[in-house]
């Protein structure tokens, strides 16, 4: 038997148990702080404003015209009639609803699974998760018809005597995103506590003292608030994960519990988290790629973090096709003529065939490229991946819903769907709402976790030089 170590100072851990540092910054701590909070406290720079402003103009004139305009005329402006009831209004919100995911699941599943590389990008994805949500609870909203009715969905007393119709799927949506909203904002705003810390001590104004003194909400740092800290971050973690499938899944089974051919399928439920997860890895993409030039990033979000991300993006991927695979199966061995027809006309039809093979082309033969390491190692290639990943995506969604609905089960109630310029005009605007939400937050909080961050430096390893060791042992 080996002899107990008597004395912890001469010793180190041996050279195969020591973890690889997630980030490699040419300085110390201080100056991955100086780095780190130096966009927020700098001077906005031009790219800034370039994209800050028209995505301001589309969230602040194309949608707020788009919305009144629809709910003071009526959903009739929009293209849905008979048999296409859903249209742009549900394809949007199952699409928001997937973006939503991947933020909540590299934050949270992964904080869980103990991957430490998810520090230098969860902020991200968590910032993306709470705008995505919000731009998806928009839409169960407005699709009504009449929205001033909406807060019959809310189990509150009212005038009439009223209670929320608890078998309506609409209110499934309701209380879905309405709880995953609430406990994404509690989980990203508690995250970034101890960053608004550290920005309160750095302010120079006192207009900023004040308000990140407001955010801190009195955190000091000590042993005790770490404690309570940790523990909430776990609790919260655990909540985002479970309602990651939660939310989809109620999303998916809005349409497996109806009757028309291509929807009632018991595969929707994982099939609409999958296909959450996945098109938020391609926008995770979208956002990463340019923020870490732009900002200067490099050194914290390094290749390898890229790397993971699209790994995991090529998984989700190859989940997707094979999902694919087994929905045109199964719609064969079924027997089914309706779910023949359905699932023949979304590649062969004459209406919509062409976004039928789009997702096929994209989500199962574009992803497969994520196999080979120079892809992922060519930014510019990834940024387009995930940009197309998100068009391949979208047209699932529309293939789904108005695919199975435009050739129901009689034909003298076929018709066709197009979207008028405000179902593209609200959707125009829900983008650019997110996106200046982003940059927002991008500008004047803090975008990488920076106490995380420390915590992953080869100076918060034990066994590591720069983190204590010397050759003999410990310092």
């Amino acid at each position: 038997m080996s002899e107990p170590v008597t004395n912890l100072k001469n010793y180190a851990a041996p050279a195969e148990l020591r973890r690889a540092p997630v980030v490699e910054c040419s300085g110390g701590l201080g100056v991955l702080t100086d780095k780190l909070s130096e966009f927020a406290e700098a001077k906005t720079p031009l790219w800034w404003w370039l994209l800050f402003l028209p995505a301001a103009f589309c969230a602040t004139v194309v949608l707020p015209f788009c919305l009144f305009y629809q709910v003071f005329t009526g959903v009739g402006v929009w293209g849905n009639n008979h048999p296409v009831m859903w249209g742009l209004d549900i394809v949007n919100f199952i699409w928001w609803v997937g973006v939503a995911h991947a933020g909540t699941l590299i934050s949270a599943l992964l904080f869980l699974t103990r991957q430490h590389w998810r520090t230098t990008i969860g902020r991200m994805a968590e910032a993306m998760t709470v705008f995505s949500v919000m731009m998806a609870g928009l839409y169960p909203a407005i699709h009504v018809g009449r929205a001033w009715f909406d807060w019959y969905m809310f189990p509150v007393p009212n005038s009439n005597g009223l209670w929320p119709q608890f078998k309506s799927p609409l209110m499934w949506d309701v209380f879905a995103v309405n709880t995953y909203m609430t406990v994404s904002m509690l989980f990203w705003f508690m995250g970034m506590i101890p960053d608004f810390a550290v920005l309160r001590d750095r302010a120079t104004t006192r207009v900023r003292k004040i308000i990140f003194s407001f955010l801190a909400m009195g955190w000091t740092g000590s042993a005790r608030h770490w404690h309570n800290y940790e523990k909430a971050y776990v609790v919260l973690s655990g909540l985002c994960t479970l309602l990651v499938f939660t939310v989809s899944s109620i999303v998916g089974l809005d349409f497996c519990t109806s009757q028309i051919a291509g929807w009632h399928a018991t595969i929707f439920p994982l099939y609409f988290v999958i296909g959450a997860v996945f098109c938020g890895f391609g926008m995770i993409l979208v956002i990463l790629i340019p923020l870490r030039k732009w900002c200067h990033l490099e050194e914290v979000i390094t290749m390898s973090h890229i790397d993971k991300v699209a790994k995991l993006t090529l998984v989700s991927g190859l989940i997707i096709a094979y999902i694919y695979a087994i929905e045109f199966f199964i719609a064969w061995y079924s027997g089914d003529p309706y779910e023949k027809w359905v699932f023949g006309h979304r590649l062969f039809g004459h209406t919509y065939w062409i976004l039928g093979w789009m997702l096929i082309g994209i989500n199962v033969c574009v992803t497969q490229l994520l196999w080979f390491k120079k892809v992922r190692a060519n930014l510019a290639l990834l940024f387009i991946i995930g940009v197309l990943i998100n068009c391949g995506m979208w047209c699932e969604r529309f293939v789904i819903v108005v695919g199975s609905l435009y050739q129901e089960f009689l034909p003298a109630n076929w018709g066709k769907y197009m979207p008028t310029i405000w179902d593209i005009g609200l959707y125009i605007g829900t983008l650019g709402a997110f996106f200046m939400l982003y940059l927002l937050f991008v500008k004047f909080l803090p975008v990488i976790a920076i106490s995380e961050v420390k915590g992953a430096m080869p100076h918060g390893d034990p066994h590591h030089p720069l983190g204590g060791a010397k050759k003999g042992g410990h310092q």
